[in-house]
């Protein structure tokens, strides 16, 4: 199914604390900094993933991850992360990311989810996450349950 069309950008600032013993940042923040530019797509795309998971008992769960690491980050630099939805299910969801500091690619990434429920069961993404998504209506129950 088509995917979403909306990029979301999100701003991180290289914390001194993130680098490693050579002086940049260690590959494990990457991750982290995709992580919160998932949260503000989220929001670009006009709702909030903690009101997905608290009020409407949907959860993204990662089932796989990667980066590819292009140029280093170091201390202080600003880290400009695009992030937009890049193939769409009922069940999974993937999320695509490119990082860049002053317009230098620095990596790219994707992770991809899949749709559970509150007791961690594999559910379909309710209807009023659909078109967020890329997806057409379902017919049927717009409730996760559990």
């Amino acid at each position: 199914m088509q995917p979403h069309s909306t990029r979301g950008t999100t701003r991180v600032r290289a914390r001194y604390a993130e680098t490693d013993q050579m002086g940049v940042i260690h590959h494990a923040n990457y991750y982290v900094w995709m992580e919160v530019a998932r949260v503000d797509l989220c929001e670009t795309l006009g709702f909030r993933y903690r009101d997905m998971e608290q009020q409407d008992g949907v959860l993204l769960a990662v089932t796989e991850s990667r980066c590819r690491y292009i140029s280093a980050v170091h201390f202080d630099d600003e880290v400009v992360i695009a992030t937009w939805v890049s193939r769409a299910g009922s069940r999974m969801v993937t999320f695509s990311y490119e990082m860049s500091v002053e317009g230098r690619h620095v990596a790219t990434g994707e992770t991809s989810h899949i749709v559970l429920n509150r007791l961690l069961e594999p559910t379909r993404l309710p209807n009023r996450y659909r078109p967020v998504f890329g997806l057409p209506a379902a017919q049927g129950s717009d409730s996760p349950v559990a």
